[in-house]
């Protein structure tokens, strides 16, 4: 007997920024997805959105089955993504099929339950109707809530996905859960019927939410393992941030720039290279900010782009700071040499600012990126969080061959330099590291304090350089700043 040549399982793209990454080209097409998630995780955006993008890129008509919220709630909560739904509706490309409870009826359950028999012909009607190739259901839990037992939910999910199936259809079907790490969903069984499962997870960890997505299984294809985090974007809706996708096809460059100041120039061997990452670390006071003023001015003066993040100082604040340092950040502005972005790093999520600094550089196209600090970002996020917010940013500028140069805030003013080296400068990957030290004796002027800059490559070359007193090398203090003989002015 002949046996059957087998083709290999077709993926339809879902359309969702960053979820076909993951699941190496879509959904597999003319199967069931399970979404299944805790309240809040976003299920039912992933649901509508599945349709959206079906609509808006690929021009595939959808129909949305819905079990909770009445069809005039949807249109209109997903308005906020610019999900016209009312539009589609009257366009013939989206159709609702309507199961939500209706107000004052109370359910009576007499006899056996046959949910196929109920929704089948109305699913089948609308996919016919519109020649959908997309459906969405949201979500089957409020329906099996009548039935008495597992096995019942079972044989009711097999005869939906066996129907969806005949329909050539690409489904989606969400589900509840009620632990972000326990079963996949409520009743125990959902996921043994369906094809392929996908879990949202909000998770609460040290007082900071984090939304990941997980594809826990396609059945015959390949897709990303582990989880994955994810945002929700008024205008856009889930955009997922595939660290997995990221490619180690960067060039590299032997030219080299300016770091803005001389002497460091000297440190470094010439300046940093053009495509580099450089971290700077050290306490409060050291000169992190002078020298991402200096890094911005050199790039300037070279008739370079710069781009500047601020999370801890607004913009005034730094027109001001410059301005003591001879820098005129607001004519650098005028000019459109310049452009700073100023945010808390309370207002939003880790993966929001990722996402807003990622389309600001796309935006800008800046020859220089500068980010003061990188701690303070570390305030929103957890461990796991904020690594991946580095590697996505570092990786993502490495990409474009621009010049970053990050500050980061550590806890003492004298210690060891490689003890602030290895949590930021290996893990990330980043390609040089500067350290900047204070000693501050009690009974010493003002002026006389001894300090110390350290810089290293992950090469392993590193060099030290003393300054004492302070400012009468590096960096350079204005000469107002300083007496007759060239030493800096008492309490400077």
């Amino acid at each position: 007997m002949a046996i059957p040549e087998l083709t290999p399982v077709e993926k339809l793209a879902t359309g969702i920024p960053g979820f076909d990454l993951i699941a190496a080209g879509g959904l597999p097409k003319g199967r069931t997805t399970l979404v299944s998630g805790t309240a809040g995780s976003a299920k039912t955006v992933f649901a509508v959105q599945f349709l959206a993008e079906g609509i808006r890129q690929a021009q595939e008509p959808g129909v949305f089955v819905t079990f909770e919220e009445p069809p005039a709630d949807i249109r209109r909560n997903m308005l906020g993504f610019g999900w016209d739904i009312a539009r589609w509706e009257a366009e013939g490309k989206w159709a609702f099929v309507d199961a939500s409870p209706q107000p004052g009826n109370e359910d009576i359950v007499a006899g056996s339950f046959d949910l196929g028999a109920l929704l089948g012909p109305r699913i089948e009607y609308a996919v016919q109707r519109l020649g959908a190739k997309r459906v969405s259901m949201d979500s089957i839990g409020s329906i099996f809530s009548r039935l008495p037992d597992a096995a019942r939910i079972r044989s009711e999910l097999l005869r939906i996905a066996v129907a969806l199936k005949a329909l050539e259809v690409t489904a989606v079907m969400t589900a509840e859960r009620t632990e972000e790490y326990g079963d996949i969903a409520r009743y125990g069984v959902e996921e043994f019927v369906a094809d392929n499962v996908i879990i949202l997870r909000n998770v609460l960890e040290e007082e900071k939410r984090r939304r990941t997505i997980e594809i826990l299984k396609f059945r015959g294809t390949v897709h990303q393992k582990g989880e994955f985090p994810f945002t929700v974007v008024p205008q856009v809706g889930i955009m997922v941030i595939p660290l997995s996708a990221i490619e180690l096809k960067q060039k590299s460059s032997d030219v080299r720039i300016t770091s803005g100041n001389a002497e460091l120039d000297r440190m470094c061997g010439g300046g940093f290279f053009r495509d580099s990452i450089i971290l700077v670390s050290g306490a409060t006071g050291t000169g992190k900010t002078l020298l991402t003023t200096e890094f911005i001015a050199g790039g300037v003066r070279q008739g370079e782009r710069c781009l500047l993040f601020a999370f801890e100082e607004s913009r005034d604040q730094l027109y001001r700071n410059a301005s003591g340092w001879g820098v005129d950040f607001a004519r650098m502005v005028d000019d459109g040499k310049l452009v700073i972005v100023c945010e808390y790093p309370e207002a939003a999520s880790l993966e929001d600012h990722l996402i807003n600094m990622k389309e600001a550089i796309r935006q800008v196209n800046p020859d220089r990126v500068a980010v003061d600090s990188l701690s303070a970002l570390f305030r929103v996020s957890t461990p796991k969080g904020f690594r991946e917010f580095v590697i996505g940013l570092t990786s993502f500028i490495k990409e474009r061959e621009i010049a970053g140069l990050f500050t980061s805030t550590t806890p003492t003013l004298l210690g060891s330099p490689l003890g602030h080296r290895s949590p930021l400068f290996y893990h990330y990957r980043l390609d040089h590291f500067a350290a900047l030290r204070r000693d501050v004796r009690r009974d010493a002027p003002r002026h006389h304090r001894a300090e110390d800059a350290w810089f290293g490559t992950r090469q392993g070359h590193s060099r030290v350089y003393d300054r004492q007193p302070r400012h009468a090398h590096w960096p350079s203090l204005p000469q107002r700043y300083r007496d007759p003989l060239g030493n800096p002015a008492p309490g400077h």
